[in-house]
């Protein structure tokens, strides 16, 4: 494949992942999203220097070979429970997730408003309710060992919105 051809249709099938736990891996995206249509490339992005060098940033990039697959990858995947935390997928091309039309000012602006979106905003608020007491069990469980497990292949989530996999 060109580059020009690549680029052209880059900024419409590639996907920004964010919010990712420490413990997903390269595989576990590649995993997670080749359901969705084929990967041509996937950018995973580490600490380089620092205290944290060599440790997962948290997010990471996914290209597929058309838009369709990214729409369909994005629309299934944004919001999903990894490890207890929400995911989030959008286009890579939209500068900022605050930016777009699903950012928490515009849910409370259309919620306001009286418009619709006070579901979407009562799911956000749910799954961030839960991330939050999975994150607090997971402390609470963990005590003072400092060593940080790896995600297993098996406790990837399945097709759900929500995980019940321990993390």
């Amino acid at each position: 494949m060109d580059q020009k051809g690549f680029d052209g249709d880059r900024s419409e099938s590639r996907l920004y992942v964010g919010n990712l736990d420490f413990r997903v891996s390269e595989s576990d995206i590649i995993k997670m999203f080749s359901p969705f249509g084929k990967i041509i490339a996937e950018d995973f992005l580490w600490h380089t220097r620092g205290p944290k060098r060599g440790e997962p940033r948290g997010y990471a990039f996914v290209q597929y070979t058309t838009k369709e697959e990214a729409q369909l990858a994005k629309e299934k995947m944004n919001g999903k429970l990894v490890c207890g935390r929400p995911v989030v997928v959008h286009l890579a091309s939209e500068k900022c997730f605050m930016d777009s039309g699903n950012s928490h000012r515009a849910m409370k602006d259309k919620k306001l408003a009286g418009g619709s979106g006070s579901k979407s905003v009562q799911t956000d608020r749910a799954a961030k309710i839960a991330a939050i007491k999975h994150k607090l069990k997971s402390l609470e469980d963990e005590g003072s060992s400092t060593k940080r497990p790896r995600l297993k292949s098996d406790e990837l989530t399945g097709g759900g919105k929500q995980s019940d996999k321990k993390c």
